[in-house]
C-alpha cells in the first residue's frame, strides 16, 4: 500500500514537470506554460464505417464509440499528438471532473523515442518516469500495475520508436500487438499505422485547427481579452492566404500567432517555405538580440552556414527506419562546439536523456546518455531540404536512388521546402515525387512552393493536367486548395486539356 502511494506521487510529480513546461516558441525559454493554459481542442475523427467527427478529446474513451482496448491516434507532423497526451496527464493528475481519466487509478505515459534498448516496460517506467532517488523496484512496479483497479497506458510517438523490429519483441511491441496488457486501455500516438495491429483496434485521427480553435487559442494563450490585438492577428492571417490553410496545422498556427503578435514587421507569405524561412530567422534574431556585440558576427555566420547540419538531417531522414536522435559527442564532432551550442540555445536542437548502450541492452545499469533531436521533426525536414535542394541541382540523375527510403507522405515538408528553396531543382524533385503512390496529388503541393515562378515546371503542370484530376471531400483542405491553384496555373498558361473529377 505504501509503495503504491509513493508510486502515484512519483508519477504525478514527473507528469507535472512535463505539462508545466510547454514551449509554444522554443527560442523563448523564459516563457513556459502549463499545458492547460494553451491546450485547445482541434478536430478529432474516429473510424466507424467512415470517418466520423468526435465531439471532444474526452470522448476518445466512450464505450459507444470505442470498444477496443487499443486506440491508435494518428496525426500528421505538428498536429498536436504529444500536446494532447500532456493534457491527458494534466487531467489525470488534477482529477478533472469531466475527464474519463478521473476514474483511472494509474496513468503510464511514455515517450517512445527515449526507449532505445529498453525491452521491459517496467524498466522504462523506472528509468524515465520515476525519480533517480526512488527506491521502488521493477518487480514492485509490475505488482502495483497488476493489482490496480484501472490502468491507462499512453505510448507517445510510435513513428519515432527505435526498436520496432527488435527480436525478440520488446514489451512495447507486445503491448501494441495485444500480446501484453490485453485488457488494459492503451493509446498509441503515431504518424502512421503500425504493422501487425489488431483489426479491432480503434482508429482516430487529429485533423487540425478550424477557425473556432484558432480564435480560442489566440484568446487563451496569446492576447487574453485584448480584442484589438486578437483582431490584428486574425487580420494578418487574412493577409496571408497561404497561411489560412497552413494554419490548420496547430504547430504552425501557434508559432504564427505568437510571432505575429510580437513582431510589428510581420510579412506576407506566398509559400510554406517563405513562412518557415521567416520563422527560422525569428529564432536567430531573438537570440542575437541577447548576445554581446563581439559575438554577433560569429552568430550570423552560424545562422547562414549550416551545410553540415543539413547533411546530418538528410542522412537521418534518408536511412531505412530514419535516425531522429544523435549522440552529443557525434554532433559536437561534426558541427563544432560553438555551432552546436548556438543551435541548442536557439532551441532548434534539443537535449534529452535516453538509454543507448547496445552492450548492456535492457540492463538496469545501462547509463542514461544525453541524445540530441530537433525541436520538431519538421525542423529536421527544413535542414534536410537544404541538402536535397543542393543535391538535386548538382546530381539530378541520382535523385531516385538517394530518395528511395524517403516516403513523400512521411517527410512531405522536406520535399516541399526543397522545391521552394531551389526552384531550378524543383522539376527533378517533382518527377521523383510523381513516381510514388499518390505522387501526382502531392506534386501539386511541391509546385506551389515556387511562389509564382512556374516557367521551369510548366511541363510538369501539363503532365499532371493530362491525367484525371480528382478533388475528394476527404482530402485535407490544403490539398483541395492546392489542386484549385494548380488549375489556375494551368489556365493562365494555356494548358488546354484538363479532366476534372
Amino acid at each position: 500500500m505504501a509503495s503504491k502511494k509513493l508510486f502515484l506521487r512519483e508519477l504525478k510529480a514527473r507528469y507535472k514537470q512535463l505539462y508545466d513546461a510547454v514551449q509554444p516558441i522554443p527560442y523563448i525559454r523564459d516563457r513556459l506554460y502549463c499545458v492547460d493554459r494553451v491546450f485547445v481542442e482541434g478536430g478529432i475523427e474516429y473510424l466507424a464505417e467512415t470517418w466520423m467527427p468526435l465531439g471532444s478529446y474526452h470522448f476518445v474513451f466512450r464505450e459507444s464509440h470505442t470498444k477496443s482496448y487499443r486506440r491508435i491516434l494518428i496525426g500528421e507532423p505538428g498536429y498536436g499528438k504529444s500536446t494532447l497526451t500532456l493534457q491527458y496527464a494534466y487531467d489525470w493528475c488534477n482529477g478533472v471532473q469531466k475527464s474519463y481519466l478521473k476514474n483511472v487509478e494509474i496513468l503510464i505515459l511514455l515517450r517512445l523515442r527515449q526507449l532505445t534498448g529498453v525491452a521491459s516496460i517496467y524498466r522504462a517506467i523506472k528509468r524515465f518516469i520515476l525519480s533517480s532517488r526512488c527506491q521502488i523496484s521493477e518487480q514492485e512496479i509490475q505488482s502495483i500495475i497488476s493489482n490496480s483497479s484501472s490502468v491507462l497506458v499512453i505510448l507517445d510517438g510510435f513513428d519515432e520508436y527505435p526498436d520496432e523490429d527488435i527480436i525478440p519483441k520488446t514489451d512495447i511491441m507486445r503491448i501494441i500487438h495485444s500480446e501484453k496488457f490485453q485488457e488494459t486501455e492503451v493509446v498509441l500516438t503515431t504518424r502512421y499505422l503500425p504493422k501487425g495491429m489488431s483489426s479491432d483496434s480503434q482508429r482516430l485521427k487529429l485533423i487540425g485547427f478550424d477557425e473556432r480553435a484558432r480564435d480560442e487559442y489566440i484568446r487563451k494563450a496569446v492576447v487574453g481579452n485584448d480584442l484589438v490585438a486578437a483582431n490584428r492577428i486574425k487580420r494578418r492571417l487574412e493577409e496571408n492566404p497561404i497561411l489560412g490553410d497552413l494554419c490548420q496545422v496547430p504547430l504552425f498556427f501557434v508559432m504564427f500567432a505568437h510571432m505575429s503578435h510580437e513582431n510589428k514587421d510581420f510579412q506576407t507569405f506566398k509559400t510554406v517555405t517563405s513562412f518557415f524561412q521567416y520563422m527560422i530567422q525569428c529564432f536567430h534574431s531573438h537570440m542575437k538580440n541577447k548576445m554581446d556585440d563581439p559575438n554577433v558576427q560569429t552568430y550570423h555566420m552560424y545562422e547562414n552556414d549550416h551545410h553540415e547540419l543539413n547533411e546530418v538531417a538528410f542522412d537521418g531522414l534518408s536511412k531505412p527506419g530514419q535516425q531522429l536522435v544523435w549522440s552529443r559527442v557525434e554532433l559536437v564532432t561534426r558541427l563544432g562546439k560553438d555551432f552546436y551550442d548556438q543551435y541548442i540555445r536557439v532551441g532548434i536542437l534539443v537535449e534529452e536523456d535516453v538509454i543507448d548502450n547496445v552492450d548492456v541492452y535492457d540492463s538496469p545499469y545501462a547509463p542514461n546518455q544525453v541524445k540530441i533531436r530537433f525541436y520538431h521533426k519538421v525542423f529536421c525536414e527544413w535542414y534536410a531540404a537544404h541538402y536535397l535542394a543542393r543535391f538535386a541541382s548538382r546530381k539530378p540523375q541520382s535523385l531516385t536512388d538517394v530518395l528511395r527510403h524517403m516516403d513523400p507522405l512521411d517527410v512531405q515538408y522536406c520535399y516541399r521546402f526543397a522545391c521552394g528553396l531551389n526552384p531550378s531543382a524543383a522539376d527533378s524533385i517533382i518527377e521523383c515525387v510523381k513516381q510514388s503512390e499518390g505522387g501526382d496529388n502531392f506534386a501539386t503541393l511541391c509546385i506551389l512552393e515556387q511562389g509564382g515562378r512556374f516557367d521551369g515546371i510548366l511541363d510538369t503542370v501539363k503532365s499532371l493536367c493530362a491525367n484525371k484530376i480528382e478533388l475528394k471531400k476527404e482530402d485535407n483542405k490544403l490539398l483541395q486548395r492546392s489542386m484549385v491553384q494548380l488549375l489556375e496555373i494551368a489556365s493562365s498558361n494555356d494548358v488546354s486539356r484538363i479532366e476534372l473529377y
